[in-house]
């Protein structure tokens, strides 16, 4: 499988010709969409959705009830290209899916918390996207797409969750908040708490291949 990191949380997965898109967002390149077999969003928070980026790629799109229902009240004339999943479910957009999880992070316990659902990808190897979440896969993964930075997030919990997950691939999304300096400090809590346990932690260039 080839997995390219693209502008913050967006991951392009390909396998046997097949290509998807995870959460094109308002920080991605363009292009991380084209020639996209299916689109997956796992919020409806703008970083991780982009009508405009939608409309570049004329692929099917699978998501929650939740992000469908802002699809229909901002960009209409894509409802029909939408399929909604819920937690548990399995589906095949050309690699096999299964739907992880409900509920985005705590922002803080005063708010409302949003819906969110991750996604296990499965072809010669697993990936688990959990968009802005710390709900684990429930299932061994090979790569874990693991939150770097956010307002909800400590690097604390960034650590834990990748040592509950216990993925051998860490691979850094969600990391346009920090300064490069403190994605340093980052990588620093990384490497010294996961590769006692066989992990390693990766933060890739947009539009670059994980190796």
């Amino acid at each position: 499988m080839r997995i390219t990191k693209f502008g913050h949380a967006c991951v392009r997965l390909e396998h046997d010709g097949r290509t998807l898109v995870l959460d094109p967002g308002m920080f991605t390149d363009p292009e991380a969409v084209d020639g996209a077999g299916a689109v997956l969003i796992t919020h409806e928070h703008p970083d991780h959705y982009q009508p405009d980026l939608l409309r570049r790629a004329d692929a099917p799109v699978f998501t929650i009830e939740a992000v469908a229902a802002r699809i229909r009240e901002d960009a209409p004339d894509l409802a029909e290209r939408v399929t909604v999943v819920a937690p548990g479910d399995t589906f095949d957009p050309g690699i096999p899916v299964r739907v992880v999880g409900e509920l985005h992070a705590v922002i803080h316990p005063e708010m409302q918390r949003f819906f969110n659902s991750g996604y296990v990808v499965t072809g010669d190897v697993t990936v688990f996207h959990p968009g802005d979440s710390l709900t684990p896969p429930g299932e061994r993964v090979d790569v874990l797409c693991v939150p770097a930075s956010a307002p909800w997030l400590k690097a604390s919990e960034a650590v834990d969750f990748a040592r509950e997950v216990g993925a051998p691939t860490n691979l850094a999304i969600h990391d346009r908040i920090y300064t490069e300096a403190a994605h340093a400090i980052l990588e620093g809590h990384m490497n010294h708490f996961l590769p006692g346990a066989g992990q390693r932690y990766v933060r890739l260039a947009d539009g670059a291949d994980l190796a």
